[in-house]
């Protein structure tokens, strides 16, 4: 494995660390952020918190943004955080350099059209390539969970909800709730999935919620959202609960927006929820 250090920065005791490595999933190079606790640092292994941002966001974005070490420091949960999409010179792109699609907006599908099929495959790359790599080079357990914003919303909620058995908890912030009935989602799903709609169903946070299941998930919104009404639809995914009878926590946030501002304001919350399902080395009272 090529694993490159690019970046380490001591914080609240343990360390955020960036990391470039050569994905075979997505046939290109790949930077990744993961923040250790301190308590890794006298040899325990610790769970994982996958973060999933955002359309134009990087592994940077949360790492510098939310806010989130000291708690993650005081909770022994590390939290890894990959980018957006395949990146590189032979990597796809839009070709009017629209930010809904291609670089920095890989929706965390797998593509199966051209051109994208060749490097898209963020689906698998989230969840199979990046945790082995995590859980073989990183004082870590094989207990995850995972989350994320708005475009990662969707990622994490999508993932989580196809395999639960991979995840212990899923939470989001602002998820495309719904990207079959929304313009972000409809626009990258013709495109990396065909025009195929009941292909799209199967990366559908409220499709998928709508068949049920019972991994614990949290969900908080901004009220004061610009993307609310007509690409986040949180209201899909309380309609698909309440179908199903999906154990879904979804909270409305007067006042706040779709910015790291608010996800600053309530990360504390999503990591202590996630803490309640993830089990320490040699921990088994979860």
């Amino acid at each position: 494995m090529n694993l490159e250090l690019l970046n380490s920065n001591k914080s609240f005791g343990g360390w955020h660390k960036q990391y470039r490595h050569d994905s075979s999933v997505l046939k290109c190079s790949m930077r990744f952020a993961i923040f250790l606790p301190p308590i890794t640092s006298d040899g325990a292994k610790v769970p994982v918190l996958y973060w999933l941002s955002g359309l134009t966001c990087s592994d940077e974005n949360f790492m510098q943004k939310a806010g989130a070490f000291r708690a993650a420091a005081e909770l022994g949960i590390a939290i890894v955080a990959p980018d957006t999409s395949p990146r590189g010179e032979n990597v796809a792109d839009d070709p009017d350099g629209a930010y809904d699609l291609g670089l920095g907006a890989g929706f965390y599908v797998n593509a199966t059209q051209a051109p994208w099929a060749e490097h898209y495959q963020m689906y698998d790359y989230v969840l199979q390539e990046l945790p082995e790599l995590i859980e073989q080079y990183f004082p870590v357990t094989a207990q995850r969970s995972i989350s994320g914003h708005s475009m990662g919303g969707h990622g994490a909620l999508m993932l989580a909800l196809k395999n639960p058995e991979r995840y212990r908890s899923v939470s989001a912030f602002s998820p495309i709730a719904n990207p079959v009935n929304c313009p972000w989602g409809q626009k990258a799903f013709k495109a990396y999935l065909g025009e195929n709609r009941d292909t799209w169903q199967a990366f559908d946070a409220s499709e998928l919620m709508a068949q049920g299941g019972s991994l614990p998930a949290l969900v908080d919104q901004g009220e004061a959202d610009d993307f609310l009404t007509e690409q986040l639809k949180p209201e899909s995914l309380t309609a698909a609960a309440d179908k199903s009878g999906y154990p879904l926590t979804l909270r409305l946030q007067p006042g706040y927006d779709h910015s790291y501002y608010f996800i600053a304001s309530f990360i504390a919350d999503h990591l202590q929820f996630h803490a309640q399902y993830l089990q320490h080395e040699n921990d088994q009272s979860v």
